[in-house]
């Protein structure tokens, strides 16, 4: 086990299962043996506001707060959100991003636009970037609503954590009709991201 302390934020908007991904993420890293403290921040979850969760696994973890400039992997369910929580990445930090974009109530309405260039940023912050359309594989799947354990999957490949581990949680914690095809996202989620990690290290 590393004993070293390490730190997740996992972001997006209301809505999106946020706290659940954090939840069973949490569970399955206290399943293998790491100490685990996390916190959520939930905002105006009920309009579609940002969300925020905090991760924290290691041999001993004494807060649940992640101090700015301390987060290893960042967790952005949407992509505007992967930019507002960029003060707590540094420069050897994984940003996991859901390329879907869910449009604010300003971009809405005609006041603002959407920023174009928000890859483009992260990339330039030196940041282990790894895009992920989880919308897309979801709608695959047939059911949208299970872009968290695509997500999840994805930063399964990150985590120190068996792939079985991961399984047994998301069947204990889900009801058995919507079970599989949540199992389902989970494994493809992982698989997209590891096939992006090896086409990245091929670069």
């Amino acid at each position: 086990m590393d004993k070293k302390v390490k730190n997740i934020i996992i972001c997006g908007v209301g809505g999106q299962g946020i706290l659940l991904a954090s939840e069973i993420t949490s569970t399955a890293l206290i399943e293998a043996g790491y100490d685990v403290k996390q916190s959520e921040v939930h905002g105006m979850a009920q309009r579609g506001g940002s969300v925020i969760a905090h991760l924290r696994y290691g041999e001993k973890v004494y807060s649940p707060l992640i101090e700015p400039g301390t987060a290893d992997i960042e967790v952005a369910f949407e992509m505007l959100e992967s930019v507002r929580y960029l003060p707590y990445l540094h420069k050897g930090s994984s940003v996991i991003v859901n390329t879907h974009k869910i449009y604010p109530p300003s971009v809405a309405t005609g006041n603002e636009k959407y920023p174009s260039d928000i890859l483009s940023r992260l990339t330039a912050k030196k940041l282990n970037l790894l895009p992920l359309d989880a919308f897309a594989i979801a709608e695959k799947l047939g059911e949208t609503r299970v872009v968290n354990m695509v997500l999840v999957g994805a930063l399964s490949s990150f985590l120190p954590v068996p792939e079985k581990t991961f399984l047994k949680v998301i069947e204990r914690r889900l009801p058995a009709k919507i079970l599989k095809v949540n199992l389902d996202a989970f494994l493809k989620g992982k698989a997209a991201a590891e096939k992006r990690k090896e086409e990245q290290e091929q670069r």
